[in-house]
């Protein structure tokens, strides 16, 4: 009887991390990747931020997106919606770059601070990562990045799961692209991450491409 239960258990995850991998593997090819690399690089190159927005869980997956960018080269920032209507809006400027994720596209918030945004500096580039092409953010924003809109493995169809995955993938392809676009070494890996485990790995492969 546990081993029968032991084996229900086994399918049943095998069944939801093929259903995450899927919505990876589903993610449009045909999104404006090379334009959103030219964008940030454009960030890079005059001295500007990349500045990430989220609510939510679409927020924690933007805090990952600024600590993976700023390792490898491509400063950021998180910015919260809530505070960047109570002033933190002041740290953006015309030479940045917002990068919004709501995977509904539809978050108040977010639609806010890019009225906001764009009251202050009225040409500044918009980045959208989000599972709903048509809606409202999506239309405002230069560009849109879609996840395919998986559904959630949720057995209610609302806590983001699959949704969350796809959003990472699809960050993760960015900043690969853009490290070997940019030729980003481990030596300059190395400098922005010293310590740890990765630190002292960036700093041996770093070492024998010396030798």
């Amino acid at each position: 009887e546990m081993q029968k239960k032991q084996n229900n258990i086994e399918s049943e995850v095998a069944e939801l991390l093929r259903l995450e991998a899927d919505a990876i593997l589903n993610v449009p090819l045909s999104n404006p990747y090379k334009k959103a690399l030219f964008l940030i690089h454009g960030v890079n190159k005059r001295g500007g931020r990349v500045f990430v927005t989220g609510v939510g869980k679409a927020g924690d997956v933007g805090r990952k997106v600024v600590s993976t960018f700023n390792s490898t080269g491509i400063i950021s920032s998180f910015l919260s919606p809530l505070d960047a209507a109570h002033g933190d809006l002041g740290a953006l400027s015309a030479r940045d770059l917002l990068f919004v994720i709501s995977n509904s596209g539809k978050t108040t918030e977010i639609i806010n601070l890019i009225t906001l945004a764009r009251r202050v500096h009225k040409s500044i580039s918009i980045i959208c990562l989000t599972g709903n092409p048509l809606s409202p953010i999506a239309k405002t924003a230069d560009l849109d990045l879609s996840t395919g809109c998986p559904e959630e493995i949720c057995p209610l169809g609302l806590t983001p799961t699959t949704s969350v995955i796809a959003m990472l993938a699809i960050t993760d392809v960015l900043t690969v692209l853009s490290m070997r676009e940019r030729g980003f070494s481990a030596e300059e890996y190395y400098l922005r991450h010293h310590s740890g485990y990765l630190g002292s790995k960036a700093k041996q492969i770093a070492r024998k491409r010396k030798i």
